[in-house]
């Protein structure tokens, strides 16, 4: 009776949908997959929160907790955008012109079910995972002197105008990158890595750089936050690489051993190059070299083996390492190193899906049929992947900047604080709460004090009247008041 009752609902349910006009629906998906997909997207969530914990870590304590603030509210603007039109601009399977969607789907109609092991919709919020995440990241580039409504603006318009054209060259169903040249980019070095890194930049350079005196001596405030946000992306990075392969097959296994080598050779590329300078073992560098190899993995990680990971770990830690002096070349204040570790990073794993793809690795999900690069002859794969990231990146400079110069002229709009919240921190001037109580105490001081040591001493008032005097008060009456010496701190 009860198998009946189920049946009986189910068929209604499906009439309903074809009522809607969803007719291709597919109730028989592989729960494997299902469940693998499922479990993938909390885990690229879980990043959102822990690039928080790695940016407020590297700031000062001033600024700690607007790092967060930046995160999750672009997490949140993100996934509203992905909802609202995003996916439709990405993946609408009606758009031909191979740049960008259109609006068939928007607000999530005509997606639920499909035709694949796996519905459609849970393929939406996987990739809207992937949008929060990417738009997040682009919030270190207003580290400790960007205002925070505005940068949702910016948020808002930048996955509209770039994170969706470059998320449709890689993927979407008549991306002229992805589908109709063969360009390698598995879990997103275009639209993800390259996209976030030189955005980030491009946001930084349009605030402008922080006054000279607050970058003396500058180091990262919590260096417990920066490893927990890195313990938190590892943990997420498994999922976002891993769940491309879109489903719970052998390719899904090999990128996530791909990931591991990735980060753990980046890690040890990276703390030994700064060994060599301090002569100490850093936790930072380790954390760097977790990130920038597993940056490099993300578009290689279910195309290339594992020796060629174990490469390009190292060789991500390296380059990543002395990528972090360009923005002293060009005099731009991108704070966390978001193209040094994301954009970079990203570039050596596209090139590296051009010379080390393996066909063989590609067709272990069972559905993807690919020449690969140059192990497998397939010469002119590694032309064509130069020529997507180079798109990617002039694409995403040129029009982020366009979009941070456009915001920052909207009234109640303008990017940067003012001089004086900088000095502040960016807590008290655009927040009113703070990440560590005692940060409480330095709001009313002065901005001299800010940047100077304060130092107390001790002086001792004399008392008002002469010893003799109070004595003589003493005998004259039997209740006495008596002043004793005040000791009083001044700064």
């Amino acid at each position: 009776m009860h198998s009946y009752k189920v049946a009986e609902d189910l068929n209604r349910a499906r009439l309903g949908i074809v009522a809607r006009g969803d007719s291709s629906t597919n109730f028989n998906f592989d729960t494997g997959d299902v469940g693998y997909l499922m479990v993938s997207t909390c885990m690229v969530f879980i990043m959102i929160p822990g690039l928080g914990f790695l940016y407020s870590g590297l700031a000062r304590r001033k600024s700690a907790l607007s790092m967060i603030w930046f995160t999750l509210s672009a997490g949140c603007v993100g996934i509203f955008q992905w909802y609202f039109w995003g996916y439709s601009l990405t993946f609408s399977p009606t758009a031909t012109n191979g740049y960008i969607g259109n609006l068939y789907q928007f607000g999530m109609r005509h997606v639920l079910g499909g035709d694949a092991t796996y519905p459609e919709l849970l393929f939406a919020g996987y990739q809207g995972m992937f949008q929060a995440v990417t738009v997040a990241i682009v919030m270190g580039g207003a580290a400790e002197r960007g205002r925070l409504f505005p940068a949702m603006v910016v948020t808002f318009l930048w996955a509209t105008l770039v994170y969706c054209p470059l998320a449709c060259w890689a993927w979407g169903p008549n991306g002229w990158a992805g589908a109709q040249w063969g360009v390698l980019d598995f879990a997103g070095g275009g639209p993800v890595e390259i996209g976030s890194g030189v955005a980030g930049l491009a946001y930084s350079i349009a605030l402008g750089r922080r006054k000279e005196q607050l970058l003396l001596n500058f180091r990262p405030h919590n260096v417990s936050l920066v490893t927990l946000g890195t313990v938190l992306l590892w943990f997420g990075w498994l999922g976002f690489n891993g769940g491309s392969a879109l489903g719970a097959n052998l390719r899904a296994v090999y990128a996530v051993w791909n990931s591991n080598l990735c980060a753990a050779f980046g890690a040890m590329a990276w703390c030994l190059l700064d060994f060599r300078l301090e002569k100490k073992w850093s936790t930072v560098a380790i954390c760097s070299g977790i990130i920038s190899g597993l940056v490099a993995a993300t578009p290689a990680a279910g195309n290339i083996p594992m020796w060629a990971s174990v490469i390009l770990g190292a060789t991500a830690g390296i380059v990543c390492n002395f990528s972090t002096q360009i923005k002293y070349l060009i005099h731009a204040d991108d704070s966390m190193d978001t193209f040094a570790e994301h954009a970079m990073a990203g570039i050596i794993g596209l090139l590296f899906n051009g010379l080390f793809a393996e066909t063989w690795i590609i067709g272990l999900d069972g559905v993807t049929v690919h020449p690969g690069g140059w192990m497998s002859h397939n010469w002119k794969q590694l032309y064509k992947q130069f020529a997507y990231l180079c798109a990617c990146m002039g694409y995403c400079f040129v029009v982020t900047l366009l979009i941070c110069y456009a915001v920052n002229y909207i009234p109640g709009c303008h990017l940067r604080v003012t001089e004086d919240g900088e000095r502040g921190g960016i807590d008290e001037d655009q927040i009113g709460e703070f990440a560590y109580d005692y940060v409480e105490i330095r709001r009313n001081y002065d901005s001299k004090q800010f940047d100077e040591p304060i130092i107390y001493e001790q002086r001792v008032e004399e008392p008002e009247h002469p010893p003799e005097e109070i004595e003589e008060a003493e005998e004259h009456s039997s209740t006495t008041k008596t002043n004793p010496p005040q000791e009083k701190a001044s700064a």
